[in-house]
């Protein structure tokens, strides 16, 4: 059974969506805080899945997910690092990608989660941004390492699919020309913001102003990967807002995702 430790902390407010998520997806979920791990009343290295959930941690003081961010890198340090080396699977969601961004580990071009390579600031619209996007998968780039869906995470998601967010510092920036480049040339763009039809487009279907409408990234492995919608709130059809209008049956869009990291979950680990 694929095991999945969802960490929570103060202000963490999608922890049960995610495991209920990961449940409907066949997984065992524990929903942990983060004094447990530091304590050493649990281990994350038990479980193959890592898994770190929207909210305002820390009521977003300093920056979205600095807090937990450095929590995670300064505090579990051996124990994050022994998880990523045997190549098990991280996924943040809204604060949960800025945690992962500004902990070093997204994108992570340089490999030692050391550098800092992008951030997570204030949407260009000012204010919280809460409403349902279209999302389609990004360029999968040109260089050596950009195999087809790089990201496990997305194995088999095509076209275009909808999801909310529910976001006040979602924009997306690269710290420099040269990082962009990569994360397009790499393939490590996993979802970008566009419109209906699958083309960009500007705000409001870019709901933050990312650049390149990025939505989305993983790391150079594919296995850690990070988005600010959220999938979790989107896992039935009837989470939809006009799902009655709709002759779509079965799950909601975002639970392909999920899915996606468990079936690799339980094929390789």
């Amino acid at each position: 059974m694929v095991k999945v430790i969802v960490i929570r902390t103060a202000g963490t407010n999608c922890d049960r969506e995610t495991a209920f998520a990961f449940h409907l997806a066949g997984a065992e979920t524990e929903l942990v805080h983060i004094n447990q791990l530091v304590r050493g009343d649990k281990n994350m290295n038990d479980y193959h899945i890592l898994a770190i959930p929207g909210g305002f941690t820390y009521g977003d003081d300093i920056a979205s997910g600095k807090i937990l961010a450095n929590e995670l890198k300064y505090k579990l340090e051996q124990d994050l690092e022994r998880f990523i080396r045997d190549g098990k699977l991280i996924i943040g969601i809204c604060n949960g990608f800025q945690v992962l961004v500004k902990a070093g580990l997204l994108p992570n071009l340089s490999g030692d989660f050391q550098e800092i390579e992008a951030t997570l600031t204030l949407n260009d619209s000012a204010k919280f941004e809460d409403r349902w996007v279209y999302l389609k998968k990004g360029s999968r780039g040109q260089g050596p390492g950009s195999r087809k869906d790089k990201c496990v995470w997305t194995k088999g998601i095509n076209g275009v699919m909808k999801l909310p967010v529910a976001h006040g510092e979602g924009k997306f920036i690269p710290r420099t020309d040269k990082v962009l480049r990569q994360l397009k040339k790499s393939g490590l763009i996993v979802f970008e913001y566009v419109d209906e039809n699958g083309r960009r487009k500007g705000y409001p279907h870019n709901p933050n102003g990312s650049v390149e409408a990025i939505a989305g990234i993983c790391d150079p492995t594919g296995r850690i990967f990070g988005l600010m919608p959220h999938p979790e709130r989107h896992v039935a059809r009837i989470q939809h807002p006009s799902w009655t209008r709709s002759n779509k049956d079965g799950s909601g869009d975002g639970l392909a995702i999920f899915q996606s990291g468990v079936s690799f979950a339980k094929k390789y680990l």
